[in-house]
């Protein structure tokens, strides 16, 4: 292997079944060489070039570099632009800027309120890490800033609602249900969204979710700015979107769930252009059972017959959340859970839940039948898998307020009363039913990837999402049936994304950039499930939640250049420039 800023010698990867991303054509067996960061040569035993390095393929997978197009890397690109969680699984480019969030423009302290707490990353670190990095004033800027770092995977990007409406507005107003920009303030925020999809950004971010909320201490606890926002707002800049064939990306309300008729109606293309609209997420919810196959129904509907080009980004495995006491976002549904996670000081919490008036309010917002909901509340399903108190761990809230003789709520305030952020959690949100995730990962409207990596690092590890697919369609083979062909499987990973972003990825040819993948199919088994935690760089005292199985991807080229290669990332990786770098719409 060579550091990166050397001269690079060739690669070849030598009798794999090499998928080129198109999901037209079988998998081949053939050798690949790379020179000079391209694909050369795709063939039948080509000869190596006398200073190349050579990975055997045999009996394992050849293809494109994997697409991520939902992380908030944001951060960590500042502090570990490696992003190596996601390039040791085959992940080769990631898209930043997703939920109207970004750091395209902004002050530090205003993009520190808005990401921190919504994506669980933390204040403390963030807002001094901006304050001694931000050296850029516009979103071309940058897009450049980011390019002179050392990437791990390419970056390409959204330009986030609630940081333009924030920058130009002030955060205050941004976030006040009372004020509107003026004709002013948006034509200044059209100019800004003008001039970052001139730079070459994918599209713009939005945000409609009430319970994400805002950090620090001026604006605590309100949502962020993208939900104040009005539908005529969101009209005026998905115009401009449908004009420039950009990507309007959008968190619906995910709880009452009303307003994704509207977004339906947006994406059209009835007597005018359809807008390339992605929405967060199709799954099988516990909570509401059956709403998939309805919302994957009507999305089918609006984009054959209504020429629309919806797409729902969606996991290919089941969504699964880890909790330290209440720090995970559905508790945001409820406003006392808000009041409950507003209290940064765990003494100050305690206090709170101590309190009768503020436990009959959370108990009431609770057990309301009629109020929306995106988990499940139901207490007999969470496991405890971390608590001061053994006896408790691997028992359901319900069990212990069985034995305890107490409501299951009451005994649910009561531990988190008890043992704070050191009661740790576990539950299913949803895609547990197999028929059911089968049904969303082959849905035509899905578009996969909701991995949120850089986020919610106590939470969610999805970081491998792309092996769960691959290992799902290989178990269906494996019993007789085809859920999808692997060379589809590979596209919906790879072309596919790439092609509706509308960035050069996701395909092998020759004379195209040599972002690839080596994959061991025998290794793509229930060793993908097993959970582990690892120190987070540059986060002191936080350890992020991670699935590895390394044994599933022996080698990873980015921009022509091993990355990864038999359980060891490349030297010179994440500490210098010419692996990954920017990539801009068109």
């Amino acid at each position: 292997m060579t550091v990166a800023g050397e001269a690079d010698p060739p690669v070849l990867i030598r009798g794999g079944t090499v998928f080129d991303g198109s999901g037209q054509r079988p998998g081949l067996q053939a050798d690949v060489l790379v020179r000079d960061g391209v694909v050369a040569q795709i063939g039948l035993d080509l000869a190596a070039p006398d200073d190349a390095t050579v990975i055997d393929a045999t009996g394992r997978w050849v293809t494109p570099g994997f697409v991520d197009l939902h992380t908030h890397y944001d951060a960590e690109v500042e502090i570990a632009p490696a992003l190596g969680e996601s390039v040791r699984h085959g992940v080769t480019s990631v898209l930043v800027g997703s939920c109207g969030l970004s750091f395209a423009l902004g002050t530090p302290e205003d993009l520190a309120d808005q990401f921190c707490r919504v994506e669980a990353v933390p204040y403390d670190t963030v807002l001094p890490l901006l304050e001694k990095v931000k050296d850029w004033e516009t979103p071309a800027e940058y897009l450049d800033h980011l390019d002179a770092l050392p990437l791990g995977p390419n970056v390409t990007a959204l330009f986030g609602h609630s940081a333009v409406r924030a920058a130009v507005m002030g955060l205050g107003r941004s976030v006040d249900e009372d004020a509107r920009p003026t004709d002013a303030e948006l034509a200044a925020m059209t100019d800004h969204l003008q001039d970052a999809l001139d730079a070459g950004y994918l599209g713009m971010s939005f945000n409609t979710l009430p319970w994400d909320k805002l950090d620090g201490q001026r604006f605590r606890s309100r949502s962020t700015p993208s939900v104040y926002a009005r539908w005529k707002e969101y009209r005026h800049f998905a115009k401009v979107l449908r004009g420039r064939d950009r990507i309007l990306q959008i968190v619906p309300d995910l709880q009452g769930r009303w307003n994704i008729a509207v977004i339906l109606g947006l994406s059209t293309g009835v007597r005018r252009k359809p807008l390339r609209t992605m929405v967060i997420s199709l799954i099988d919810s516990i909570a509401l059972r059956g709403f998939h196959r309805l919302a994957g129904g009507a999305t089918r509907l609006a984009n054959e017959r209504l020429n629309a080009d919806l797409r729902w980004q969606s996991l290919p495995q089941p969504f699964e959340l880890w909790v330290d006491g209440l720090e995970v976002p559905v508790m945001e549904e409820l406003g006392a859970g808000t009041e409950a996670l507003h209290e940064v000081d765990l003494g100050d919490r305690r206090a709170l839940l101590a309190d009768p008036a503020f436990r009959a309010r959370f108990k009431k917002q609770w057990t309301n039948p009629l109020a929306p909901k995106a988990w499940h509340r139901d207490l007999a399903e969470p496991r405890i898998v971390d608590c001061p108190d053994p006896a408790l761990v691997g028992r359901s809230f319900a069990d212990v307020a069985a034995e305890r003789g107490v409501d299951p709520l009451d005994c649910f305030l009561d531990l988190q009363l008890e043992f704070g952020n050191d009661l740790r959690w576990y539950t299913v949100v949803g895609n547990e039913r197999r028929e059911s995730l089968e049904y969303v990962v082959s849905h035509p409207a899905v578009i996969l990837g909701f991995s949120d990596a850089g986020a919610h690092l106590r939470n969610m590890a999805y970081y491998d999402f792309p092996l769960h697919l691959l290992r799902l369609v290989r178990r269906a083979h494996a019993e007789g049936r085809e859920l999808m062909s692997t060379e589809w499987a590979v596209h919906r990973l790879t072309g596919e994304i790439a092609d509706f972003l509308g960035i050069d990825a996701g395909r092998i040819e020759v004379g195209r950039r040599a972002d690839l993948v080596v994959v061991d199919p025998e290794a793509l088994d229930e060793r993908l499930d097993t959970i582990a935690e690892d120190e987070m760089v540059g986060m002191p005292d936080l350890h992020r939640l991670v699935r590895r199985h390394d044994a599933c991807v022996p080698a990873v080229l980015v921009n022509g250049r091993i990355a990864w290669l038999d359980g060891a990332f490349a030297p010179g990786f994440g500490d210098r420039r010419g692996f990954g770098r920017v990539l801009r719409a068109g």
